[in-house]
């Protein structure tokens, strides 16, 4: 099965400017920058180390990326050894393997795993790209990738049945709401009275590890949840809840964030917003697995939602 040779390799980002995106990733951020080949083009795309795997940067209208395509995660590549044996694999296992293979990025042969078999993210299996890594930094790596989903139990079976990755571990986020009434009398004392908790918002949420980071599943939990809005404030549950349906509703199922793993969350976020680069949250609030987050606002990877993670790993 793929996944047991299997990881990450790079994720592809479109963004509105890329280099200033790239600024932010290389001046800001730390990342090791190597300007790869596209395809079998005389062109090249800025790529940044970030662990074991890699972040790519494309324009909307750049060939690579459909010509056409929405700021944000665009796509991943599944690197393997043997394209040819992993290709065959996965056909037999059920998840439709695009005719004909293409080029990515320094040149290296691909083949496209269909979205519809693959619960809505845009995935390739490629050969190895083998970038030097970054120097050490504030960030660690690459945390996760995010993944509106509408179906974690059949994204679960296509990553994890089919393709062969491990389930690193599955959550339930709820935000939860408590209204107590209280009657006051110079007479009679006071009286409480607590309603019945009120879910506000809720996410079910499944990690599937693919090398040194992890894909996020993250399924709507209370259909009940108004999906309008944006956050401009620090991030919630019942926000984050939002999110995710207000990306179904626009693009249907598919990529939707990165998520950097960073030795301080505090320190990095201050560091980022006296650079000028806006963030949603200011310090970091609590997040999964024991972390601690902060979200920067699309604005400051130039249309690309990200967010930083403090954790110990398991």
């Amino acid at each position: 099965m793929p996944g047991k040779h299997a990881r990450l390799g790079y994720v592809a980002l479109v963004v509105t400017d890329i280099e200033a995106a790239a600024s932010v990733l290389a001046g800001d951020l730390g990342l090791r920058r190597t300007d790869c080949g596209v395809g079998a083009e005389r062109r090249t795309a800025p790529v940044f180390s970030v662990g074991e795997s890699a972040l790519a940067l494309f324009a909307p209208d750049d060939p690579y990326v459909g010509g056409d395509a929405k700021p944000g995660v665009h796509h991943i590549t599944l690197e393997v050894d043997d394209l040819d044996e992993a290709v065959a694999d996965v056909a037999l296992r059920g998840v439709a393997v695009a005719q004909g293979e293409d080029r990515g990025l320094h040149g290296r042969r691909r083949r496209s795993l269909s979205r519809a078999a693959t619960c809505g993210v845009r995935a390739y299996l490629a050969e190895r790209l083998n970038l030097e890594p970054s120097v050490p930094g504030p960030v660690e790596r690459l945390d996760h990738v995010g993944v509106a989903s509408s179906d974690n139990r059949a994204a679960l079976d296509v990553f994890c049945a089919r393709l062969g990755f491990p389930v690193e571990s599955t959550q339930t986020d709820l935000e939860v709401s408590l209204s107590i009434e209280s009657f006051t009398s110079d007479k009679y004392g006071v009286a409480q009275h607590a309603r019945r908790p009120q879910i506000e918002g809720g996410l079910r949420v499944a990690f599937v590890t693919t090398g040194d980071c992890d894909l996020e599943f993250l399924q709507d939990l209370d259909p009940r949840q108004d999906a309008t809005g944006t956050a401009e404030g620090p991030g919630t549950t019942k926000q984050d809840q939002g999110a995710i349906a207000r990306y179904i509703a626009s693009r249907g199922a598919g990529l939707h964030h990165i998520a950097l793993k960073v030795r301080d969350v505090d320190q990095t976020l201050r560091a980022l917003a006296r650079a000028g680069r806006a963030v949603i949250d200011e310090v970091g609030r609590p997040g999964s697995r024991r972390a601690r987050i902060g979200f920067l606002h699309p604005r400051a990877l130039h249309g690309v939602l990200a967010h930083l993670v403090q954790r110990e790993d398991a």
